[in-house]
């Protein structure tokens, strides 16, 4: 009974169109004409290019595909800078649990990709009162620097 419910619960998640990321506050959403698989690529040289590290990668579509199960490509990918790293941690010990800061790469049903991210400044926002000012300041440069990786990565 239960392997009848679960191929069941597979043939219908697998028939239905999954939601394509929309805007929300407090995050950036930039729908793209590139490939999944590009816009990966380009997430990566533009944070290198930005002086930030791919620090985590992970997504279910790989581990999906080895169990026979289609799903569109789905990567989180975290991005950060020591430099940050130290400064942050010297301002709140909780803040830290929210590096790296995380894109998202989604893959569309016309096969093209969306880059999403959470704003650094929405991120960090929690810990501000704790931090002081100078966790907003560092908030409003990541902020400009993930605007910056998201522009030359989709355009």
């Amino acid at each position: 009974m239960y392997r009848t419910l679960s191929a069941l619960a597979l043939v219908l998640f697998a028939g239905t169109s999954h939601a394509e990321m929309a805007p929300r506050d407090g995050w950036s959403v930039t729908p793209t004409t590139k490939s999944y698989d590009a816009l990966i690529d380009d997430v990566k040289r533009a944070a290198k290019a930005n002086k930030m590290g791919v620090v985590t990668q992970a997504g279910p579509t790989g581990a999906a595909a080895n169990r026979g199960v289609t799903i569109p490509g789905n990567r989180v990918i975290g991005l950060f800078n020591n430099l940050y790293a130290v400064e942050v941690l010297g301002l709140s010990t909780p803040a830290m649990i929210e590096a790296p800061i995380r894109v998202y790469v989604t893959e569309n049903d016309d096969e093209t990709a969306t880059l999403s991210y959470k704003l650094p400044s929405t991120v960090f926002a929690p810990y501000m009162a704790e931090a002081g000012p100078e966790l907003e300041r560092i908030a409003g440069e990541l902020d400009a620097i993930f605007a910056d990786i998201s522009a030359q990565a989709t355009q």
